[in-house]
Formats: C-alpha cells, structure tokens, sequence
C-alpha cells in the first residue's frame, strides 16, 4: 500500500510507550514491510494467480480493518460513495499490474515502476486539477522519466516488455488514485473509510474476475504465503500511519523509498538478481525525482 492508504488504527501518543516513539522512523518499518509483502507476492506467484494474490491481500485488509472499526463503533455510511467506488476500481486495477509486475520482473525493478506514482501524481495534478509546478518539482519530473526509460530500456528490448509496460501502469493509476485520495480528505472522509472501502471494493472485485478463471487450493504447503502477504501488508500500513500521524510527513514521505532499497538487497540475497550500473542510476532518478516531486 501506498501513503494514500493510512487508516486511523495507531494509538494516541500519551497512551504510547516511549519506546515505541519512533516518529517518523516508523516509515522505516513500514518500507521493510512493504518490501517484505513483494517477497510474499514473488514467492506466491508459484502458486496462485495475480488476481487471486490481490484478493486475499485485500480481503485480509477488510476483516481486520472491518473488525477494528465494529471495535471503535465506527459507522461505514458515508454521502461519498461515488468517489470510493472510483477510486476502489483505480486503486485495484493498479494493484493488479504491480502484483503482477512483480510475478514477473525483478523485485527492485517492480517496485521502482509503482514507485513512479509521485511523478505521475504530480503530472495529472497539471492536467486535471490545473495546479502550477515549481521549477525543482518540473526538474524532479524530468530526471524521474529519464530513470524510467533507463530502467525500461533492457526490459522493452527482452521478453518481460509487457510486464514493464504494466509495472509502469501500475505507477500511474496508483498516482490517479491518489487524485480521488486528496478529494476525499478534502470532504473531511476519515483514513480508516478511504482504506477500508478500497480493500471491500478490491476484494468484491477480486471475486467476481476469479469466477473467470481457476482458483487455486489453498494447502497447508502455500497458506504460509497468503498469511506472510496479509500479516506484513497490514504491519506496513499500521507502520505507515503511525508515522504519518507522529512524525514529520516530508521526512516520512522521503524514507518511504526506503522499499525500493529493500526491496533491491531481498532480490539479490533471496533470487541473486544482478544489479547494472545503469539500473542503479535509474532507480536512483527516479526515487530522487519523486522526492523534488513530492515537494512541489
């Protein structure tokens, strides 16, 4: 999940122990967590389908979120509905090509694609929303898609250029998303609603495209996967917040790229993926450009 999906589920600071006052290190958590979940996504994809690990992922998200909100007496009504629904199906569909992006490329690879959801938030803010970038955000832009072509570049002249294409895709409707995330939280909807809603639609979604193909058994040599991915997805998220919610939000923001890094040193030590020179300088762009991005 993305910095669009922070549920409010983390504990007031005067209930909290000091030591668990990490601030906006918390983000670092979090970016061990999400890299963790690709793990769980690669590892999964052995055994079940993109769509199949989507729906459990976001299924997992809806009962505990579900169970969490029943806890606090929350109400699930909301007058904006529209807007959850479109951005649930954009959300989704974004989830799906960065599973399977990840079903198919490098995991450092996959992740720096969705990683350009900065650039592309950005980009549709100009187009859709009419707002004016700075000259750092515009240099931010720039070097951002020269990294993606860096990085593209042996992908789209191999076999896995579909995957590319889709892993990039990913990036930009995770960052539309983020378009209808901003509306909402300018209509005063709660965190907890936005992710809560985009996990039911996801799963809702999920189902009805797996009754278009076969599920897979779930035994007791796979479930492990299915619980790694829901277990660590969910430790992300309630990282994620907590940092958001205590610690500086450009600091956090920033550490947040931190996956990229661990996702990176996962597919050398688990699959020996071999890192260029221009792959390095590529997903150095791009984390770099979605920093001067962010701060537009």
């Amino acid at each position: 999940m993305k910095p669009s999906e922070r549920p409010k589920t983390a504990p007031s600071d005067a209930a909290t122990p000091s030591r668990w006052r990490l601030g906006s290190a918390w983000m670092v958590v979090a970016a061990l967590f999400f890299g963790l979940m690709g793990l769980f996504v690669k590892l999964g994809a052995r055994h079940f389908s993109s769509t199949e690990l989507v729906f459990w992922r976001t299924a997992f998200g809806t009962l505990t979120l579900g169970v969490a909100a029943c806890w606090r007496r929350e109400h699930f009504l909301t007058p904006h509905l529209r807007y959850h629904v479109q951005r649930g199906l954009i959300g989704y569909t974004s989830l799906l090509l960065y599973f399977y992006a990840i079903a198919h490329l490098p995991l450092s690879t996959a992740v720096t694609l969705n990683y350009t959801s900065p650039l592309f938030l950005a980009l549709l803010s100009v187009i859709v929303l009419r707002e004016r970038l700075s000259a750092r955000a515009l240099a931010g832009l720039t070097l951002g898609f020269v990294g993606v072509v860096l990085l593209l570049r042996p992908t789209l002249s191999g076999e896995r250029w579909e995957a590319g294409l889709l892993g990039l895709g990913s990036g930009l409707l995770a960052g539309w998303s983020y378009l209808h995330v901003r509306e909402l939280g300018r209509l005063g909807e709660p965190e907890w609603r936005v992710v809560f809603y985009f996990a039911l639609i996801s799963t809702v979604g999920g189902a009805i495209l797996m009754q278009f193909d076969r599920w897979h058994a779930v035994t007791a040599s796979n479930v492990w996967l299915l619980l790694g991915l829901g277990v660590t997805a969910t430790v992300a998220q309630l990282a994620m917040t907590r940092a958001y919610k205590v610690g500086r939000k450009l600091v956090a923001a920033n550490l947040s790229y931190l996956t990229v890094v661990f996702s990176t040193l996962l597919g050398v030590l688990v699959w020996q993926d071999v890192l260029t020179l221009a792959s390095v300088m590529a997903m150095t762009l791009i984390v770099i450009s979605g920093i001067l991005a962010s701060r537009r």
